[in-house]
């Protein structure tokens, strides 16, 4: 990182780190990512933005900044997530990819539906997304659910469920979120941004 140790902290930095002062307490690792990615939904991090949380991370040693840290080296990706690895070590157990299904209502209802699951070990969960193929496949919704057969089963009820391959249903959530990139001024969901952190970790874990 090419920044001088003890460059304060931006305002919108120090919200961050404010919004994750109960982070030390979170034990579920699925609850920790949600605290950070729901913290930074407004701040639209990128590298500088990151660099300066991990070197203040780094520089003000305590269980909150420890756990933040952490955190940002399971979640992060490319440099910033190797920034916060040669820091401390990652978050455990790690996090592994399982099933993909959609609900493809392009043609009567103008969008599609996909769940994809994924785990802690044996903890599961899901993400669920609602891609508007009425503005250029641009994703609409996104939550998270602990419970994906009720997902599916919710999906069901709408349309025909079809799997899809991991990759594949990957590659159609990082073609929906650089569409929205493009796009700053597209109205969707809150959840969107709430839960970006965790769906750019989980696109790239679809491609290692």
């Amino acid at each position: 990182m090419h920044r001088p140790l003890g460059t304060p902290l931006t305002p919108v930095q120090q919200r961050v780190v404010h919004r994750c002062r109960a982070l030390s307490q979170v034990t579920d690792p699925l609850d920790a990512e949600l605290t950070v990615s729901t913290a930074v939904a407004d701040a639209r991090p990128d590298e500088e933005f990151w660099a300066g949380l991990i070197e203040h991370a780094v520089s003000h040693p305590s269980r909150r900044n420890h756990a933040l840290l952490r955190v940002l080296a399971a979640a992060l990706t490319g440099r910033p997530r190797e920034w916060a690895a040669g820091a401390v070590l990652p978050a455990s157990p790690p996090l592994t990819a399982g099933g993909a299904w959609i609900c493809d209502r392009s043609l009567d209802a103008g969008y599609l539906a996909l769940v994809c699951a994924y785990a802690f070990a044996e903890d599961e969960h899901a993400m669920v997304f609602l891609i508007d193929e009425l503005s250029g496949g641009v994703v609409r919704k996104a939550f998270v659910t602990r419970d994906h057969l009720a997902a599916r089963t919710a999906l069901a009820a709408r349309g025909e469920l079809t799997a899809i391959g991991t990759e594949a249903a990957h590659w159609l959530l990082a073609r929906s979120y650089h569409r929205l990139d493009r796009d700053t001024r597209m109205a969707v969901d809150v959840d969107v941004q709430r839960t970006r952190l965790l769906v750019d970790r989980r696109i790239a874990l679809a491609f290692r």
